[in-house]
């Protein structure tokens, strides 16, 4: 005669196994967790590292669209979306793009001598990505903070100095620029 285990006891090893598998199915998720944050930041660092590139070539392309002998880098971000310099106006950049980390669409803006060079993410958060940076972002090597990534005008260190701009100057973060729609048509 084969002795059999009571029900309550065979009761306890699945109740066992039940929360054995909860645990294993917590442990994974957090796990899935951690690892989908990281690569939602690193998302959002390319979209960044874009977002800038593109502000860097519309501030470039407004120095050098410059009508006058004497280069002049635009006073304000609105000038990218619409420079009126011209008789008919002329658009660097089609929007102003939303800082992909903080959602909003102000940026810190680097000013010399009144003059618009450069956009910073205004996210204290640290940056996934340390190195393996294109050549116009190679300054961001070790960087502590997503506000050290500075998107500077490539004219500003590749080109002579002109009047507009003195290079004995170091560019100055001014801080947030103020929110900011695209003009209506």
């Amino acid at each position: 005669m084969v002795k059999h285990a009571s029900p309550s006891r065979e009761r306890g090893f699945a109740y066992l196994a039940v929360l054995f598998l909860v645990v294993l199915l917590g442990v994974g998720l957090a796990a899935g967790g951690v690892v989908w944050e990281l690569r939602a930041r690193r998302e959002k660092e390319i979209e960044l590292l874009f977002i800038g590139a593109q502000v860097r070539q519309a501030i470039d392309a407004y120095y050098d669209a410059s009508p006058t002998a004497a280069k002049q880098y635009p006073k304000r971000i609105d000038d990218l979306l619409e420079d009126h310099r011209f008789p008919i106006p002329k658009r660097y950049l089609r929007r102003l793009y939303r800082d992909p980390f903080t959602y909003k669409p102000e940026w810190g803006l680097i000013v010399v001598q009144n003059q618009l060079v450069g956009v910073y993410s205004l996210s204290p958060g640290v940056p996934v990505k340390h190195d393996g940076f294109a050549a116009p972002d190679s300054g961001f090597i070790g960087a502590h903070s997503y506000a050290d990534w500075q998107f500077l005008a490539i004219n500003l260190a590749g080109s002579p100095p002109t009047p507009a701009v003195d290079p004995a100057v170091s560019p100055r973060p001014v801080g947030p620029m103020r929110p900011l729609t695209a003009p209506s048509r």
